[in-house]
């Protein structure tokens, strides 16, 4: 059986590997002129690991990784904790370890697992405009004229996914009022300043900043989010300016302010919403990750939620040789939960931005309790996220 994927991100190359895993052809094919990505980190928690073990590239992806010591809220202009969670005890409670990987990094781990592997074709410089399918087969089809014709496509092609568009129409995106900032710097440049092993969600009025490190601690990550409506552009790859960065978070903690004056450039992007789709799947035509559960960045499982993604899909497909129910079924499977991810995601962008003195006691002032007497609560309520395993079915 061959699978055809459109979208060489994250989402589309973990699924060749699935697909290989459970024994199918695969045809990759990305726009982009090469597989990479521009500099930024990304969060892999224990759900999403325990696909990239059960694929057998986990102890890959660990060795290129920075594993935090834990989770940790504070405020961001003082930098005082409000909440820390300890998370070096996840692989024993979730079964896998919660890692921090450079983007580019893991898309070049993936890439060469696919190559070694030697039953995918990987095509770059290859623009999709569109589908067709019969009784029989389906095919992606290119701007050059050109077609992919195999059992199954796999819409893997992102935010603004190509696929999407012609399976269900023009997107309905929410402006959520915020825009977000993010930058890479070498610990080196950073001193004194340089972020804690540990992820911090740093809280302030109106904005939050989070702060981690990457490739073994050589590499520090930020993202900042800020409500603003004057930038209501959703591209990844649009640069804003040091000195906008800066005026944005004003008056911050110095590991907040010293890594936006040393980083080297300053990507920003505003952030939309979407309602979970009620369908994500058309005869032989399937949706995977950002083009069918795009998420807010507040849960870190956007890219995770699309490997899980491609696991399922490539396992239901494996055991039905009805390759139209196989995809029925594969939907079914994960339309609640990644729903429920996004209304997470949605949720904690109303929390980490509290404005006046009493919605900072209101919401502040229960986690710093809760972290006193109840320090397990954080792991009970993530247990339906990173404990769940798709490879387990």
């Amino acid at each position: 059986m061959k699978a055809i994927i459109t979208g060489g991100g994250i989402g589309g190359l973990s699924a060749a590997l699935c697909f290989q895993k459970f024994g199918w052809e695969v045809e990759l094919y990305e726009q982009a002129a090469e597989l990479g990505e521009i500099g930024a980190g990304i969060q892999i928690s224990p759900n999403g690991m325990k696909v990239f073990r059960a694929l057998e590239i986990d102890q890959q992806i660990e060795a290129s990784a920075s594993r935090p010591r834990a989770t940790q809220f504070r405020m961001g202009e003082s930098g005082r904790p409000i909440f820390t969670n300890p998370i070096t005890h996840y692989e024993d409670i979730f079964g896998a370890p919660y890692l921090h990987v450079h983007r580019a990094d893991l898309i070049n781990l993936l890439r060469v697992a696919l190559e070694e592997r030697k039953s995918a074709t990987v095509r770059t410089g290859a623009t999709v405009t569109g589908y067709g399918q019969d009784d029989d087969k389906a095919w992606a089809q290119f701007a050059d004229g050109s077609q992919a014709i195999g059992d199954i496509i796999v819409g893997a092609d992102g935010i603004h996914s190509v696929i999407r568009t012609q399976m269900l129409g023009a997107d309905e995106a929410r402006f959520t009022g915020n825009t977000a900032w993010r930058a890479t710097v070498p610990v080196e440049r950073l001193g004194r300043n340089a972020p804690l092993p540990v992820s911090s969600a740093w809280f302030g009025e109106g904005k939050h900043a989070v702060t981690y490190l990457l490739r073994g601690g050589a590499l520090a990550n930020f993202v900042g989010v800020v409500e603003r409506d004057d930038w209501q552009s959703e591209s990844w790859t649009e640069k804003g300016s040091r000195a906008e960065a800066l005026a944005d978070f004003a008056g911050w903690h110095p590991t907040i302010t010293t890594l936006l004056e040393q980083a080297d450039a300053h990507y920003r992007w505003a952030l939309f919403d979407r309602d979970p789709l009620e369908q994500w799947v058309d005869g032989r035509v399937a949706l995977l990750g950002d083009a069918c559960h795009p998420m807010l960045p507040f849960m870190a499982q956007g890219a995770v939620q699309a490997i899980e993604d491609g696991y399922v899909l490539a396992q239901h497909l494996s055991g039905d040789e009805d390759h139209r129910a196989a995809l029925g079924a594969y939907f079914k499977a994960r339309h609640d939960r990644t729903a429920r991810v996004q209304a997470a995601a949605r949720a904690n962008m109303g929390l980490f931005h509290q404005r006046t003195s009493a919605g900072k006691i209101r919401t502040y002032g229960p986690m710093w309790l809760a972290n006193k007497i109840w320090p397990d609560i954080a792991d009970e309520k993530l247990a339906w996220l990173y404990g769940h395993d798709v490879t387990a079915a």
